[in-house]
């Protein structure tokens, strides 16, 4: 009876059909199933879908990996289906490109599972770079037939940089220093000296450290030299009484990401006191109730007379008591059409937009005023609008741009002139007068140097980034505060001239 039992139960055991699941391996050419002429061949799936994953693949490096999953299109022809292929083409200063085919180990009976739901499946590869731009396509096999329609699905997909909480893990992106804690603490040690403490790393030898006031005002400067792993403090010698709270900036320059490495901030504050002798704390103890009741009267009292003080001023006067910020200062850049626009004269835009309380003239931007008036006015009027003309030059016409910086030369770039030899004829004049001279920087990115028919630019300041960026942050900053006491002094002279 037993052994009947046995039998009946193999024998419905072996009529439950197995569920499909997949296979997957690299094939980089066309499918063999592409060459044969099919009667039927299966749809399209319904959808595709990617999301990033994080495998371990050394003790201190992660493999970040594409997780891609879809979902099959529950009709008939689902029986037709043997695999499904999909190819990932990447995108940044290298492409990439790979495909992988997934075959399913059972012929599909049914078009949803058993249990109901769609048909489902996941991959788990193609490494991700970070900033990168994938496009991801998969098709089913067989594929349709030659000169008929494929149906295919695809999507678009960008990787984060190295900021994100998982592509952070990276072996580039920790090597670019981005799991590195340099544990910033600044002080104020006098109204001279700022004291910075912070941690380097054996990522790279050299630290610049900036004071900055509201962000934009340096008062003072430091370089550290430092190859390993320690703790560092520094003093650095500031200008004028208004360190406290000011903002440390603190700049690596590590092998992988010079100069471009992420900078971390800190804040100045007081320097701790050293607290009193241990036979000096009870009577410090005594008389703090009294110490209390002073300070407190005195605060009152002074702040009595400041309040008089402001209010007969205030009578007497129009003026603000609080200092004016800054005016914006306006720059013309010129630059030679061979520079990348997007990568060298938008990110030199943005510095001094966000770090150098400027007002940028570029004639990508104004490209109908230029057509209206013609480029020869058109830099005579910005020429006598601006502040500063500054001429860029850089090296990175040699060097590997990415496809959309080549896109950008071999399509906008010619529907725009190259105004950097007509600014440089119709400026040079001003080159050989001192007094005009100072209204002209040059300044140089990635090695670049002054060439051929340009050398008569020799004779005006020059700045080389980031080298020289604190020195040409205090120029501009120099000339918007000429700019504000010119203004001040006219506003004195129309209010004298009043009374």
């Amino acid at each position: 009876m037993l052994l009947v039992l046995l039998s009946l139960a193999a024998v419905c055991g072996s009529t439950v059909p197995r569920e499909p699941t997949i296979q997957c391996g690299p094939e980089t050419g066309p499918s063999p199933e592409w060459m044969v002429q099919h009667t039927l061949t299966p749809g399209d799936l319904r959808n595709l879908q990617v999301e990033l994953v994080k495998t371990r693949v050394a003790p201190e490096d992660f493999s970040i990996l594409m997780n891609i999953s879809w979902i099959l299109r529950a009709d008939a022809s689902i029986r037709l289906l043997k695999a499904t292929k999909i190819c990932v083409t990447g995108i940044s200063n290298m492409q990439s490109y790979s495909c992988v085919r997934c075959d399913y180990t059972e012929t599909f009976q049914s078009q949803t599972r058993p249990s109901g739901g769609k048909w489902t499946f996941s991959y788990e590869g193609f490494a991700v770079e970070p900033s990168t731009l994938y496009f991801i396509g998969a098709h089913n096999i067989p594929n349709a037939n030659m000169n008929e329609d494929s149906p295919s699905l695809s999507v678009n997909f960008t990787s984060p940089g190295c900021l994100d909480h998982v592509m952070k893990y990276k072996k580039q992106c920790i090597e670019a220093g981005n799991l590195w804690d340099p544990n910033i603490t600044a002080c104020k040690k006098n109204e001279t000296m700022v004291e910075v403490n912070f941690t380097t790393s054996s990522l790279g030898n050299t630290y610049n450290v900036l004071i900055l006031h509201d962000m934009s005002m340096p008062l003072g400067f430091s370089q550290v030299l430092e190859n390993k792993l320690t703790r560092t403090s520094v003093a650095i010698l500031v200008e004028g009484s208004e360190s406290e709270g000011a903002v440390v900036q603190l700049t690596p320059y590590f092998h992988t990401c010079a100069p471009d490495c992420i900078r971390r901030q800190g804040t100045v504050v007081p320097c701790s006191e050293t607290s009193p002798p241990a036979n000096k704390r009870s009577m410090l103890g005594d008389w703090l109730p009294l110490i209390s009741v002073l300070l407190v009267a005195t605060w009152v009292l002074a702040v009595g007379i400041y309040l008089t003080w402001r209010q007969e001023r205030s009578s007497k006067t129009s003026f603000p008591t609080t200092n004016m910020l800054l005016p914006l200062i306006k720059v013309l850049v010129v630059y030679p059409s061979e520079i990348c626009f997007p990568h060298t004269v938008c990110r030199f835009t943005d510095f001094l937009q966000n770090h150098c309380r400027s007002e940028v003239i570029l004639e990508r931007w104004q490209t109908k005023k230029i057509a209206e008036m013609g480029p020869v006015q058109w830099l005579a009027t910005q020429k006598q609008a601006a502040d500063k003309v500054v001429f860029l030059l850089s090296s990175d016409a040699h060097s590997l741009c990415d496809s959309a910086c080549r896109q950008n030369k071999d399509g906008a770039r010619e529907n725009s002139q190259d105004l950097f030899p007509l600014a440089f004829n119709l400026f040079c004049s001003d080159f050989s007068t001192q007094a005009h001279l100072r209204k002209y920087l040059v300044v140089y990115l990635d090695g670049a140097d002054i060439q051929g028919d340009y050398k008569a630019l020799s004779a005006c300041p020059q700045y080389r980034l980031m080298k020289d960026a604190t020195a040409f942050h205090t120029e501009l900053l120099r000339a918007a505060r000429n700019m504000s006491m010119k203004k001040r002094s006219r506003a004195c002279h129309g209010g004298c001239s009043l009374l």
